[in-house]
C-alpha cells in the first residue's frame, strides 16, 4: 500500500519526476496504480489514417506520451475516446515550425527532426490541449455531460433555425445523438480536412468561451450548411449515411469562413434571446 501511495504521489504531482518514476517502476508497478495505455494504443493508430505523418511510429510514440501523463493527471477523467484528435491541430501547427518549408508536412519523416526540437513539439502540444480542456472538462468526465447538454441545445437550436430540416430528422427518427456526438467530442475534427480544422480552431481560440459556447452556433452552421442534401435524403439509412460523411473534402478556407460567420450570425440573433434554446410554447 505504502509503493501505491508513492505511485499516485508522484503522477500526481504539479511537476512528475519522471526520474523518480523510473525509480519506482524497477520493481514493478503496483496493480492499484491506474493503466490507460490500452485505450490509447487502440486510438492513436486510428488517427487520420489517410495520413502519412500519423502512421509513423515516432509520431504516435509523442501522442501517447502526450495522452499517458494527461490522462494520470486527470483521474476524474481518465483517458476518453476522441482526446486524441484533440492533439492533432496543434501538433500539426508546432510541428509546422520545425520543417522545412520546401516538405510536405504530410509524409515528413519526423525522426530527421532533432531530439530537442521533437521535444519542445511535444511539450507544447501537451500544454496547449491541457489548456484546452480545462475550459471543458465536463465533456470528457463519466457520461459527459458537457457534450450530452450541448447536443441538447442544437436540437433546440435546430427548431428556431430551420425547423423544417429538424421536422424532416424528427420524421426519419433520426436523433441529434446519433451524428452531432461525435462532432462535440472531435470539435469536429473528424468531418472536414485537417487543414479546416486549424483554420476553423483559429476562430474557436480568438472567440471568448469558443470550444465551450461558440462551438454549438459552429454545428448548428455545420448542419444548416448541408440542409437542402439531407432534405432530399428519403429514409433513415441515406440520411445517416450523409450526416455521419458529409462532403467536406474539398473544403479550404473559403468555406470555413462562410462558415463561422453564419456561426457567429446564429450567436448574434440567439444568444441572448432567454429563450432561445427553448422550445416556443403554442
Amino acid at each position: 500500500m505504502v509503493r501505491t501511495e508513492k505511485f499516485l504521489e508522484v503522477i500526481n504531482a504539479a511537476n512528475t519526476s519522471l526520474p523518480e518514476l523510473r525509480k519506482l517502476s524497477w520493481s514493478g508497478i503496483p496493480s492499484q496504480v491506474p493503466h490507460v495505455s490500452p485505450q490509447i494504443h487502440i486510438d492513436i493508430p486510428r488517427m487520420s489514417p489517410l495520413i502519412p505523418l500519423f502512421q509513423q511510429t515516432i509520431v504516435q510514440e509523442m501522442f501517447e506520451r502526450i495522452l499517458y501523463i494527461w490522462a494520470i493527471r486527470h483521474p476524474a477523467s481518465g483517458y476518453v475516446q476522441g482526446i486524441n484528435n484533440l492533439v492533432t491541430p496543434f501538433f500539426i501547427v508546432f510541428l509546422h515550425e520545425v520543417v522545412p518549408k520546401e516538405e510536405s508536412l504530410d509524409t515528413y519523416e519526423v525522426e530527421k527532426i532533432e531530439a530537442e526540437q521533437r521535444a519542445v513539439v511535444e511539450a507544447d502540444s501537451f500544454w496547449c490541449m491541457s489548456k484546452l480542456l480545462d475550459g471543458i472538462q465536463d465533456n470528457y468526465t463519466f457520461a459527459q455531460p458537457g457534450i450530452q447538454s450541448k447536443v441538447q441545445q442544437l436540437g433546440e437550436l435546430m427548431k428556431r433555425i430551420d425547423v423544417n430540416l429538424h421536422q424532416h430528422l424528427a420524421r426519419h427518427e433520426i436523433d441529434y445523438l446519433q451524428f452531432s456526438f461525435r462532432w462535440f467530442n472531435n470539435l469536429p475534427m473528424r468531418e472536414m480536412p485537417l487543414g479546416c480544422t486549424v483554420r476553423l480552431w483559429d476562430t474557436l481560440h480568438a472567440e471568448p468561451d469558443g470550444f465551450s459556447h461558440f462551438v454549438l452556433y459552429v454545428c448548428a452552421a455545420f448542419l444548416t450548411y448541408f440542409s437542402q442534401h439531407l432534405m432530399n435524403q428519403r429514409d433513415f439509412q441515406g440520411l445517416m449515411l450523409l450526416l455521419q460523411n458529409l462532403p467536406t473534402s474539398s473544403w479550404s478556407d473559403t468555406e470555413i469562413s462562410l462558415l463561422v460567420a453564419e456561426a457567429f450570425r446564429l450567436k448574434y440573433t440567439f444568444a441572448d434571446a432567454p429563450n432561445h434554446l427553448q422550445t416556443p410554447r403554442k
